[in-house]
């Protein structure tokens, strides 16, 4: 088999954003080594193309021009993203269906804490275990030390609430935008980024005057918002977006995310809400 020549500078740079060598050069070959954003786009395109990962064999003679590997620009790099996320879409899918469940439990627990004290009769708990001896419950009496031992669960619902309404807000106010689903899809890369990579400092902060953010995200208030909810704060006089690695809360961002992904996936969401 002979290996395409392409553009080293180009191969470099998609290699560097998380392209297999296959992959890389497949895109250049079919987008003419034309450019970053070509390859990218091609790639897209034929997402669900089994033979991506397959060398491509027609050589093409190409001049090499060694250019620092390092220079790639931030839209090029969140593009990438992009990219990543729509080729990582079933796995999460998998995953958010298991954070539902995780929250659907939670809710039962502190109904079923709820309803103990209010001295009603335990509901039965899928999942769940009290924490509270049956004597005491089948007796009708309040230990003291009993009570105080019990833990209640972390409840996300009012949470998920002001963030599902924050998307829902953002859908209603710009329903003949195009590019609300792309500010979708931004924002659920930046918080599977962080979940995956609560070490990296890179994925917790954002530039706000960034021309790619303001394109996809930052012109959206709601959207801006919604990363507040998450835990982003405004730093540098108000020209980044941080979250402290001391404040990461990942039940917060997996609810986030499980909202998102309902928003990108229900063409019905949002438009149905006051």
């Amino acid at each position: 088999m002979v290996i395409q020549q392409v553009d080293k500078r180009l191969l470099s740079e998609l290699e560097a954003m998380g392209f297999s060598e296959a992959q890389a050069r497949k895109a250049l070959h079919h987008s003419g080594n034309l450019s970053i954003e070509a390859a990218v786009n091609w790639i897209i395109d034929n997402e669900n193309d089994a033979a991506t990962d397959e060398m491509p064999m027609d050589p093409v003679n190409i001049e090499i021009e060694e250019i620092d590997p390092r220079l790639i620009s931030e839209e090029v790099k969140l593009c990438a993203q992009e990219l990543s996320f729509l080729a990582q879409r079933k796995a999460e899918k998998e995953e958010e269906r298991r954070a539902r469940e995780k929250i659907r439990q939670k809710l039962q627990q502190d109904k079923a804490e709820r309803r103990v004290g209010l001295g009603l009769p335990r509901e039965a708990v899928e999942g769940a275990t009290s924490t509270i001896p049956a004597t005491s419950l089948l007796q009708g009496t309040r230990n003291s030390s009993t009570y105080d031992s019990v833990v209640l669960p972390v409840k996300p619902a009012e949470k998920a609430e002001l963030l599902r309404e924050c998307l829902r807000t953002l859908k209603r106010h710009n329903k003949e935008d195009n590019t609300v689903t792309r500010a979708f899809q931004t924002l659920l890369i930046y918080v599977r980024n962080v979940v995956k990579n609560p070490e990296e400092g890179k994925f917790r902060k954002i530039r706000i005057s960034n021309p790619a953010f303001q394109d996809r995200v930052g012109k959206f208030r709601d959207a801006i918002k919604f990363l507040e909810l998450c835990g982003f704060e405004r730093v540098e006089g108000g020209d980044f977006l941080f979250l402290p690695r001391e404040k990461i809360d990942m039940g917060v961002l997996k609810v986030a995310g499980a909202e998102l992904q309902n928003a990108i996936t229900n063409p019905f969401f949002g438009l149905l809400s006051r």
